[in-house]
């Protein structure tokens, strides 16, 4: 199980009426920390499949969705709980930061 890509056609859908809590990696293909990070973040949509739906956005790709959130930056990721904001970090995150939150919203 990899990564859901997002649209701002399927955003909605995929992460605001997921019933799973949803981590979102808003991305971009010119971003060298964003390569770096795109390991990390199949390696938890890996680990956590079936817990954690795990969805990335190329905000060039999905301009409103990005706009929406005030993405100014690149990589930033933002969990979901319910269609709600749980928690957001920006820039280059370690695995064990990331698995640490992801289990705190778990639980």
């Amino acid at each position: 199980m990899s990564e859901v890509i997002l649209t701002d056609a399927n955003f909605e859908e995929e992460v605001l009426n997921a019933k799973e809590p949803v981590l979102v990696d808003f991305w971009a293909t010119w971003c060298g920390p964003c390569r770096m990070l795109a390991p990390v973040v199949e390696e938890l949509a890996n680990e956590y499949a079936g817990k954690v739906k795990v969805c990335k956005l190329d905000v060039d790709q999905g301009m409103n969705t990005a706009g929406k959130y005030q993405i100014s930056s690149v990589p930033t990721l933002i969990a979901f709980k319910n269609g709600q904001i749980v928690f957001q970090a920006t820039g280059l995150q370690s695995k064990d930061a990331l698995a640490a939150k992801l289990d705190a919203l778990l639980n």
